[in-house]
């Protein structure tokens, strides 16, 4: 249940993160690509202006006749594509003098009903695109009275050597719709790329995620066999114990020692050498090729045994040989630990200031001294 409600949490801020940053990712980039098509509108419409204004003024050089020059651009322009974008001419006094809806010639255009300026005369998309959207000023575009006006004009020639100006418009009607179906585009695109992004994130966490769960199930199952067996271990190191105190002839065992032992042996302390009981011994080890006896009150003292030796003549019952190192006593041994790779470390009383480890090869024949 709770590994459930994790991977729904992960979901849901995936398709948070996702969707936020989108959100302001995407209008970052719908506004860029707006000006950039904008801008490409802006250039034709000045260049074609530009063309047709140098055409004029040749022909003007060339013809006297002004309205053979006005017949001549009206068969050129009319019945032109109009749907972002067209040009036409005026005289100075404003009218309509050439128009690719011939309905519209002769008709006053004045530059505070139509004109997109700016101060240099210049517009730039960023602007363009501000007045499209919100149909305010902004950026030096004026605010223009008619909001419904399907076509402004955003650039002004005049034509060299007349008094007619070449006037170039947009048609912000379908300018929006390109616009609009430009933001809806890219709307589709990034929900569908942000669910896919989602999915296939989710679908690898949850593939990395389980192939970490079963791995970490698999150590958990080998931990928790450690500990069964450890606890186990331990279990029957109070047993033995138990058994041996409980036992009518422990007492008779630790006095009389084995049939092949000892009752004591000869260690020594500072320059006194001094008999210590068998039952007495905690632990023996060796440390730099000396021989330490330690005692069950915590005295330590030495020997001239080897650890061989002084083995050779324990009780196997109650001393069992840990290592190379030492030599344990039942009484001695207060927990069994695991450690590393399947060795064991021993807990004595009295503590022991080198670590006591049983080594893996070693570990079974302990376990099975413990289960006698």
């Amino acid at each position: 249940m709770k590994k459930d409600k994790l991977y729904l949490f992960t979901f849901l801020s995936l398709v948070l993160i996702v969707y936020i940053c989108g959100y302001f990712s995407m209008n970052y980039l719908v506004d860029l690509s707006t000006e950039q098509f904008l801008k490409i509108q802006i250039e034709s419409s000045k260049r074609e202006a530009k063309e047709m204004a140098n055409l004029v003024s040749y022909q003007a050089q060339q013809i006297n006749n002004p309205k053979v020059i006005i017949d001549n651009v009206q068969k050129s322009i009319e019945k032109t594509d109009m749907q972002t974008g067209f040009i036409c001419m005026f005289d100075h006094t404003g009218k309509e003098v050439c128009h690719p809806n011939p309905e519209k010639i002769g008709r006053m255009a004045g530059p505070d009903e139509s004109y997109i300026s700016k101060t240099n005369n210049e517009i730039d998309p960023k602007d363009f695109y501000s007045y499209l959207k919100n149909k305010t000023e902004g950026g030096g575009i004026r605010n223009f009275n008619d909001p419904k006006r399907e076509s402004e004009i955003i650039y002004l020639y005049p034509v060299k050597n007349t008094e007619w100006i070449i006037a170039s418009h947009a048609n912000l009607k379908n300018i929006n719709e390109q616009v609009n179906n430009l933001k809806l585009y890219f709307i589709l695109v990034y929900i569908a790329t942000g669910t896919l992004i989602i999915l296939l994130s989710f679908f690898m966490i949850r593939l990395f995620g389980s192939r970490y769960e079963r791995k970490l199930e698999t150590k958990n199952e080998d931990l928790f066999n450690k500990v069964v067996s450890l606890s186990k271990l331990n279990y029957e190191l109070t047993n033995y114990k138990s058994k041996l105190e409980s036992d009518s002839t422990f007492k008779t065992q630790e006095n009389e020692t084995s049939s092949t032992g000892k009752k004591r042996i000869l260690t020594h302390l500072k320059s006194e050498i001094v008999t210590l009981e068998i039952e007495q011994i905690a632990y023996i080890y060796m440390e730099n090729t000396i021989t330490y006896v330690k005692d069950i009150n915590g005295k330590t003292s030495t020997s001239n045994s080897s650890l061989e030796e002084l083995f050779s003549e324990l009780d196997s019952t109650f001393f069992f040989r840990a290592n190379r190192q030492f030599i344990l006593s039942i009484k001695a041994i207060t927990k069994i630990l695991k450690y590393g790779n399947n060795q064991l470390k021993i807990e004595v009383e009295p503590k022991s200031a080198i670590d006591i480890i049983i080594s893996k090869n070693k570990a079974a024949e302990f376990k099975g001294w413990l289960n006698r």
